[in-house]
């Protein structure tokens, strides 16, 4: 698409402006109905939502209708899951023609400051970029602070870009289970450059590399234990590692720690075929090293499609995704079955205090859903 088509994703005078305003929510329960039962929050679908209007309105590049669209996706109510794949399958076509690039971390290793300076680089750049920024949700209250969009506040502002923050469900890996659908929307909406920032959790947040081209590990200098096992299996998954916060009195020591990951890195397996992982160095605050990144990203993207790796990865996360939809299926199956939810409860009780074993117990609900089938 060229530039003079791309949406402007920024109007400051429209309430609906994601970018600059988030919208107020309901608590979960019956849709557009507060429940003070559940204490959870959510935001409000409309009852009646038109499939072909919003999908017409995420391909003009209208941000309200674009923001409705994922709010629906990412709902879990039974009665809007038809439409939102009604949604997904209008707007198919038209998607998958941006760089997907993951970026993971350990907290504090600066993944905000950095997307931030990234993101702000590439809109200078004529590129249109989505950040969908996964927040950890409390296992307590089911809620999420959603603070990106103030962490991010340069970029929030700037027309070219477009931050969705979205809670994590307490998925693994720290990637809202929906992520993969929101990419597809932010792509039919024509956008070039789509950024997934993860929770920052450690080895269980590899699945991120299951729905981008590019993973990319922000890493700090002095951490000492990065450098051993327990790092070993998200490196492996890494086509960049950047030490950032290199800069001031650290940036010799960040130069160091870069030579280092980068003996690691000569040992371990490439994570993508054809292509040598390596460790750069930058600084986010001082906007140092960024375009050093994105032109390494550019190689990467150049030299996979030639291979044809690019395209075989694409390929390969579709069916891992279908696989892991199934059994997100199974799931809801099960436990949206009468039968099970009647017989739940009891069975609960009965292992929390001892009368019977979650293996008994468990064996009994799975008797009980063949026996009465679906």
């Amino acid at each position: 698409m060229k530039d003079e088509q791309k949406p402007v994703w920024n109007d400051p005078n429209r309430p609906d402006d994601f970018a600059g305003v988030i919208s107020k929510g309901v608590e979960a329960g019956t849709p557009g109905v507060s429940s003070k039962k559940s204490g959870r929050f959510q935001k409000k679908i409309p009852v009646n939502l038109d499939v072909a209007k919003l999908a017409k309105g995420v391909q003009e590049g209208d941000r309200s209708y674009l923001a409705r669209s994922i709010t629906l996706i990412e709902s879990n109510a039974e009665h809007h899951f038809a439409k939102a794949q009604q949604l997904l399958q209008r707007l198919l076509p038209y998607a998958g023609n941006s760089i997907r690039i993951g970026i993971t971390g350990v907290p504090g290793a600066g993944k905000s400051t950095f997307i931030e300076a990234f993101g702000s680089y590439l809109c200078d750049q004529g590129l249109h970029v989505a950040v969908l920024a996964v927040d950890p949700s409390s296992k307590i209250s089911g809620g999420s602070i959603l603070g990106d969009k103030t962490r991010m506040e340069l970029l929030s502002r700037n027309p070219r870009a477009f931050i969705r923050p979205s809670p994590s469900g307490g998925k693994l890996g720290g990637v809202h289970r929906k992520t993969r659908e929101t990419m597809l929307l932010c792509e039919a909406a024509g956008f070039d450059v789509i950024l997934v920032e993860t929770v920052g959790v450690g080895q269980s947040e590899v699945i991120v590399r299951d729905m981008v081209d590019f993973f990319m590990l922000l890493v700090l200098t002095g951490a000492g234990d990065e450098l051993q096992g327990m790092k070993k299996g998200i490196m492996e998954l890494a086509d960049a590692v950047v030490v950032n916060k290199a800069d001031g009195a650290n940036k010799p020591i960040a130069e160091k720690t870069r030579q280092e990951y980068n003996r690691i890195l000569h040992f371990l397996q490439p994570a993508t075929k054809g292509w040598a992982t390596e460790a750069h160095t930058c600084s986010a605050l001082h906007q140092q090293g960024i375009k050093e990144m994105w032109q390494t990203i550019v190689a990467f993207k150049e030299k996979t499609e030639q291979s044809g790796s690019f395209a075989e990865r694409r390929r390969s996360q579709t069916r891992e995704w279908m696989y892991a939809m199934i059994v997100d299926q199974l799931q809801a199956v099960f436990f949206h079955h009468p039968e099970i939810k009647a017989e739940l409860p009891k069975l609960e009780n009965e292992v929390v205090s001892g009368q019977t074993t979650v293996t008994s117990a468990v064996d009994s609900l799975f008797k009980l859903f063949y026996r009465h089938g679906q």
